[in-house]
């Protein structure tokens, strides 16, 4: 066990990425709770990510590159975040060869469901725009796995990080501002909508445990039929800058993470 945990702080003191593939969910939604204000100054070292992945540019440069029928990839901010905010990982993804793009809705100002239905009629008004994956931070991943329910034949998959799951809100550290009769009704809502309409494409559900933003454990899917799950060492505010997320998504993009 100690061999293990010194394998995975050399890796993270040199920048090697090495996110954990978890077969099942390491830890039960039901026990997700909002995180306490106080743990928020553990997101200030977050900016350490920046040197972690300066330091991960080796490893990256080997990452899998685009296939030949790669789909549009869509990247979706988090709650409040612009759409700059994901900006470096949108210029390496291209570097892979990916076609991205942003949302195209502007600042994330935490209206998933008016968002998702602006994306699908956006996504309806071009018929012919071929196949998209969709990649989600945080609120962001929930408006993706909205958009891939309503057009499951347009949606090739869904990757999600730091995405509350279960719970909308009321397992994140801002679950004050929205109430509980607002999370009560959207935790219902996603329950009848798993259970009616499950998301069929693809997802790639990855968590941190050191995320203070969002509970962990509300980041774990265990309803829809088709999740993989990937832990990271980030914190919450890090995550677009994480290489252990990066080398994830671009794996799951190009087809390497193990089918589920």
């Amino acid at each position: 066990m100690a061999r293990g945990g010194a394998r995975v702080n050399r890796d993270a003191l040199f920048g090697r990425p090495a996110p954990r593939h978890q077969p099942t969910p390491p830890g039960d939604p039901a026990m997700a709770r909002a995180p306490r204000p106080a743990g928020l100054v553990t997101e200030a070292a977050g900016v350490l990510q920046v040197a972690r992945l300066l330091r991960a540019a080796p490893w990256l440069a080997r990452a899998p590159r685009a296939p030949d029928d790669a789909p549009t990839v869509i990247d979706l901010p988090g709650w409040l975040a612009p759409e700059a905010s994901n900006v470096a990982m949108r210029a390496w993804l291209r570097r892979l060869g990916y076609d991205v793009r942003p949302w195209g809705l502007g600042t994330n100002r935490g209206r998933p469901e008016r968002d998702a239905q602006r994306l699908v009629e956006r996504l309806d008004a071009d018929p012919d725009g071929g196949p998209v994956a969709l990649l989600g931070w945080s609120l962001g991943g929930v408006v993706a796995r909205e958009v891939a329910r309503a057009l499951p034949d347009r949606v090739t998959q869904v990757i999600t990080y730091g995405t509350p799951v279960v719970g909308g809100p009321s397992h994140t550290v801002v679950a004050r501002l929205w109430g509980a009769q607002e999370g009560d009704r959207i935790e219902q809502l996603g329950r009848e909508l798993d259970r009616e309409d499950p998301i069929r494409a693809p997802i790639t559900a990855i968590y941190t445990r050191r995320d203070a933003i969002v509970d962990w454990r509300a980041c774990l899917d265990t309803r829809s039929p088709r999740v993989r799950h990937v832990e990271v060492r980030s914190t919450h505010t890090a995550l677009g800058l994480d290489p252990d997320v990066w080398v994830t998504v671009a794996d799951a993009l190009a087809g390497r993470l193990d089918e589920v």
